[in-house]
């Protein structure tokens, strides 16, 4: 027989969750919202008060700058390209991962996890030193006439790199918990791997991938310091728009910066909003019978 314990804790000490007492439940949320008031509110606030002073007709121009164009340019056209590529690069690295069993799979985990634990001014000195014209490959791109670094291609390599395991830590817990009993059957019935894929793996995880595909543009379009190594932040060639409101900020147009770091700001709650309506699609589903 297992023994009692000596004392029962009272029924009301049972069921109270911890911190649920008045005092220490004003402390927790006075604590978070002067956090979130100072932290995250008072700067997006500024961030666009600043930018709406001299008016919504200078914010338009302020935004119509050749050089800030340019970089709104530059910046969607880095985001179109790697983004793509990420999501291709994410589901092959969660199918290998959950699909396959194989030597060096925890290392190849830690690999495709690489990117978080780097620094990105780190990431962009390394592509310097392989690509760049005294780098390992330099002496090679140079003679077959390409141009990596200080170009679109180096902006891409860098931006490829920092968002590499978005797409892939959205999608493999997902695929490691469903299994593969229903990919064996669709096998069994004589599906192909490509179709087996098509219409059963991937309606499973789509909105794992739209997320993951979210958080990487979001990331693509902010990346600061990888870029800024790799590009050389040659004004009106190869400047992003984070880059192009550091040279804004430098050259005393601070409404200029402001406005655009407004288009920066807009792209960030978009991607919250966008998370919080994918996260609704995904429970409303779930729930369905």
């Amino acid at each position: 027989m297992t023994p009692k314990p000596d004392r029962a804790l009272p029924k009301h000490l049972m069921s109270a969750p911890v911190g649920s007492g008045p005092i220490a439940r004003c402390v927790v949320l006075g604590v978070v919202g002067i956090v979130t008031l100072l932290v995250l509110v008072a700067p997006l606030a500024l961030i666009f008060s600043s930018a709406l002073a001299p008016g919504l007709a200078g914010l338009l121009r302020n935004l119509g700058d050749p050089g800030t164009l340019h970089a709104m340019l530059l910046t969607t056209i880095t985001a179109l390209i790697a983004v793509p590529v990420n999501i291709v690069f994410g589901l092959a690295a969660a199918w290998t991962v959950t699909k396959f069993a194989f030597p060096g799979r925890t290392l190849l985990i830690a690999l495709i996890e690489l990117p978080y634990s780097i620094s990105p001014i780190v990431a962009g000195v390394a592509f310097l030193f392989v690509y760049g014209s005294q780098g390992l490959f330099g002496p090679l791109l140079e003679q077959l006439g390409i141009k990596v670094m200080f170009a679109l291609p180096g902006i891409v390599l860098a931006s490829l790199f920092v968002t590499a395991p978005f797409v892939a830590r959205e999608v493999i817990p997902l695929m490691q918990v469903q299994g593969t009993d229903e990919e064996e059957a669709a096998v069994t019935l004589g599906a192909s791997g490509f179709a087996t894929f098509v219409r059963v793996t991937l309606p499973n995880i789509r909105w794992a991938v739209l997320y993951g595909a979210i958080l990487c543009n979001a990331r693509v379009m902010g990346e600061f310091g990888a870029v800024s190594v790799v590009s050389g932040n040659i004004r009106g060639q190869t400047t992003t728009l984070p880059l192009q409101i550091e040279l804004l900020y430098q050259d005393y147009n601070v409404a200029g910066a402001f406005a655009a770091a407004t288009t920066l700001t807009a792209i960030a709650l978009l991607t919250i909003l966008l998370k919080v309506l994918l996260e609704r699609l995904s429970g409303d589903e779930r729930r369905l019978p």
